[in-house]
């Protein structure tokens, strides 16, 4: 016979010699139950391995305690670091992860996320810019509170996380006037999320400002790779820039990689770099990457509070960042 996986409170209650309701009261917060009564319900408990139903608990409130994180490029190291945080935060509040992956079709996710709904998920938080807007609208019809992390959406309801990525770029115009180049350039993925292409776009916009032009390269998904292509397009022109700015620390590295070991680009004497995110990688001894960090810890804090701790949705309620630059020796004086 199939050993039954689950024991119930009432089993509980019958070995300690108590009703089922001093058991729930046991187990209950804050809840009147005598100090006897508690150490026989917890032996009791202890000895047939009983956990508290936190579904079926959460259910009768209306609450699973169930969060969606609706994910792309998860094997990139930021996001990789992001989703650390969230779900670290999350397990701090009680709360339940599940994971949805969005490097696929947003039918697929459509469909996952539906999957999720049908387990009635309090809320979802989407740390990516690339899923449809019809997920995050999908999200909101089924009543579900909504995180957006680095994302453009108007809707009126979720809480919106966002860096300052225009004004951080505008920076790192200035950190590569000041170390004397004239030849700046953007790479960037063909990825086209709201803060990949913030970020091209004030680069662009303060060069230009300045007097300089500026050579915009895009290719491929957001990954190492992509740079070391970007590094041969930018690399082979009939003029070189003698400044790049990556859009991520990942195209930076693949971009530092290619520049030095194919074309033999000494780095920052010849060609200054800077990359965003500062990764794990960023810091090594073969990039130490000028970079700007982004306050992961921070944003899923801010998250996971405001899920946690607001009642009433507001009309517009807004989070914006301002990442920290790190400076490093890919960029002179840096």
């Amino acid at each position: 016979m199939p050993q039954k996986p689950f024991v119930s409170a009432q089993e509980v209650a019958e070995r300690a010699g108590v009703s089922r309701s001093a058991v729930s009261r046991t187990f209950t917060p804050g809840a009147s139950v005598s100090p006897e009564t508690r150490r026989r319900v917890v032996e009791a408990a202890e000895a047939l391995g009983y956990h508290v139903n936190h579904l079926a608990r959460g259910l009768m409130r209306n609450e699973s305690g169930i969060v969606c994180l609706i994910v792309s490029e998860m094997s990139t190291p930021y996001r990789a670091n992001l989703i650390r945080a969230m779900t670290q935060q999350l397990q701090n509040a009680g709360k339940v992860a599940m994971l949805i992956n969005t490097d696929r079709s947003d039918d697929s996710v459509d469909l996952a996320l539906r999957q999720a709904i049908r387990y009635r998920a309090d809320a979802s938080i989407i740390l990516s810019g690339m899923p449809d807007r019809s997920i995050t609208q999908l999200c909101l019809k089924n009543g579900q509170r909504l995180v957006l992390i680095n994302r453009d959406d108007d809707q009126q309801g979720p809480l919106r996380i966002n860096l300052d990525d225009a004004e951080a770029a505008g920076r790192v115009v200035t950190a590569f006037v000041r170390a004397g180049c004239r030849r700046l350039a953007f790479a960037n993925s063909q990825a086209g999320t709201p803060s990949l292409m913030a970020r091209e776009h004030g680069f662009v916009a303060t060069a230009r400002a300045m007097g300089l032009p500026v050579h915009v390269e895009r290719h491929g998904p957001t990954n190492y790779e992509s740079g070391r292509v970007l590094a041969q397009r930018l690399l082979t022109l009939g003029e070189r820039p003698d400044a790049v700015f990556c859009a991520t620390d990942l195209l930076a590295c693949g971009f530092m990689d290619a520049a030095r070991h194919q074309f033999r680009v000494s780095i920052p004497d010849v060609l200054c770099v800077a990359g965003f995110d500062d990764i794990e990688q960023a810091a090594w001894s073969s990039y130490d990457l000028t970079t700007f960090a982004q306050p992961v810890d921070r944003i899923a804090q801010e998250a996971v509070a405001w899920l946690v701790n607001e009642r009433q949705e507001p009309v517009d309620h807004s989070v914006r960042f301002q990442p920290d630059l790190v400076w490093r020796s890919s960029i002179r004086g840096g």
